[in-house]
């Protein structure tokens, strides 16, 4: 089964809905989270909650495509530098898209601890996501080398995470820092697996992330 469907909403209706989720979440955790908290939150009725968002699940795919279009609203800016600069910008976008939310977020990254499916199921939704920032950064998500590149950026993701829930600077100069390393370490790996520039079949040793 995939992940829920989420129906066409307005830009506003869905900043007030991610807005209010966090906000429930941090005060209440994610097993306090109810519909009824969540539109009293948003100042939304709870019949169009119902239409638009029917379930928790529907929430969290809500934020990550939130997320997702915050990072991808750079635009033509990501064309530029190369390929590791441009992968780093954008991962950063996602990170500052996540700030606004982040009490809600460490309170959620708590609670998930307890519930390991809940967990799984996040992670299994996360290539996607990873898919967008490299088309984003101008690098193909295609193929087997694009597999790779996907699954790599999933791992740097998953550590820059971990640094920012950490972070409380007001720089995010440990979280970049963070970022910069595992994009190292992603890079070692695919010298290693010999990753080609652009093409689906193996080629010279290659930067990880390159066209």
């Amino acid at each position: 089964m995939g992940p829920p469907y989420i129906g066409p909403m307005d830009t506003d209706t869905e900043t007030k809905l991610v807005a209010a989720f966090w906000q429930v979440v941090a005060t209440h955790g994610w097993q306090g989270l109810t519909m009824h908290r969540l539109a009293r939150a948003a100042g939304l009725p709870l019949a169009q909650i119902r239409r638009q968002v029917p379930s928790r699940l529907h929430l969290l795919k809500l934020h990550g495509r939130a997320m997702d279009t915050a990072a991808l609203a750079a635009g033509a800016s990501l064309q530029q530098g190369t390929p590791r600069d441009r992968v780093f910008d954008v991962l950063m976008r996602r990170i500052d898209a996540m700030q606004p939310h982040r009490a809600g977020l460490l309170r959620f990254f708590e609670d998930v601890r307890q519930d390991p499916l809940l967990g799984l199921l996040l992670l299994a939704q996360l290539p996607c996501s990873m898919a967008w920032m490299l088309e984003s950064a101008g690098l193909s998500p295609v193929g087997l080398p694009g597999l790779l590149r996907v699954k790599g950026t999933t791992a740097v993701w998953l550590a820059t995470v971990r640094a920012w829930a950490r972070d409380e600077t007001q720089d995010l100069a440990p979280t970049m820092a963070a970022l910069d390393k595992a994009l190292d370490q992603a890079e070692r790996v695919a010298r290693t697996l010999r990753l080609g520039p652009g093409d689906d079949q193996p080629g010279p040793a290659a930067e990880p992330l390159t066209e």
